[in-house]
């Protein structure tokens, strides 16, 4: 078993900056790519970025030039670096980790962190 700790949430004005962290722990020897998803309400859960352990990454093209991930395999943990935040990227941000790919979602999750943009 895997378990995700997500943190670094909260409110933020448009056009400021938030870092997520998420620490794994348990079984960790199983997992190569990790990543962050979102779901804000009433839409569907969907891929922000994901990493490899070689550092391999996918980003979606809606933050693309605005998040970066990256990953620190020593401390078990990967980073969501969120900047020139816009209303729209408002949602709860999940960290992922077991997927044979970066494209779609591994069966572990962390219970989620809230990110809101407003002013």
């Amino acid at each position: 078993q895997v378990q995700l700790v997500e943190s670094g949430g909260g409110l933020v004005q448009p056009g400021g900056s938030l870092r997520l962290s998420c620490a794994a722990s348990g079984i960790i020897f199983s997992i190569d790519n990790m990543g962050w998803y979102r779901q804000a309400p009433g839409k569907q859960r969907e891929l922000v970025a994901a990493i490899s352990s070689g550092g391999r990454t996918k980003n979606a093209d809606s933050v693309k030039g605005r998040f970066t991930i990256s990953r620190d395999n020593a401390k078990n943990t990967v980073y969501l670096q969120m900047n020139s935040l816009k209303p729209e990227d408002t949602a709860v941000y999940y960290c992922n980790a077991g997927s044979s790919n970066l494209l779609t979602s591994g069966p572990y999750w962390g219970k989620g962190t809230l990110v809101t943009v407003s002013s």
